[in-house]
């Protein structure tokens, strides 16, 4: 198999990216992977590879003929961008947002960070809903006089809070 960059080498270095259900894989081989960055785990990242195979072309679809737009802050321009995987300064994302918005949503799962929440937090916020939802359910059951349920929802509550682990498993 050849190196999808140059074309002439054998791929030594494979690469696979799986997102929303899609496999994309890169071969490179060893100069060009070094070229990439592949070697220098601090510095390589697949979107900057991605880039510089074609995922940027995005940026060019927006673009004007003849003047190529450039970042006023700090002058980077849309082939810069491409070559070096990352933008200049904040600006830039300001000045290629057009670009950029379609570019990400490919790349990523959108084009807002939501971040990850920590595993106790998570499972403190589930118990809290959840307990919010059975006390409304208890308030609705002893405001129709369906006291049978109404108790059994006081169970349920009084069961939650003595095991918050419960709400995992129910």
């Amino acid at each position: 198999m050849l190196c999808m960059l140059c074309q002439k080498k054998e791929a030594r270095v494979h690469l696979t990216d799986v997102k929303n259900g899609k496999i994309k894989k890169v071969d490179l081989c060893e100069d060009c992977a070094k070229a990439k960055g592949v070697d220098d785990p601090t510095g390589f990242a697949l979107a900057d590879l991605l880039l510089g195979l074609g995922a940027g072309e995005e940026l060019t679809a927006g673009g004007t003929e003849g003047a190529e737009p450039a970042c006023p802050a700090c002058g980077l321009t849309q082939s810069d961008f491409k070559k070096a995987g990352r933008l200049g300064c904040p600006t830039c994302y300001e000045t290629f947002a057009e670009g950029l918005a379609g570019m990400l949503k490919t790349m990523h799962k959108g084009t807002r960070h939501v971040g990850k929440v920590p595993r106790g937090l998570k499972l403190g916020r589930e118990v809290q809903e959840r307990l919010q939802a059975l006390q409304r359910s208890l308030e609705a059951a002893i405001a129709v006089e369906n006291y049978e349920e109404a108790a059994r929802l006081r169970d349920a509550i009084k069961q939650l809070r003595e095991n918050p682990g419960a709400v995992v498993a129910g």
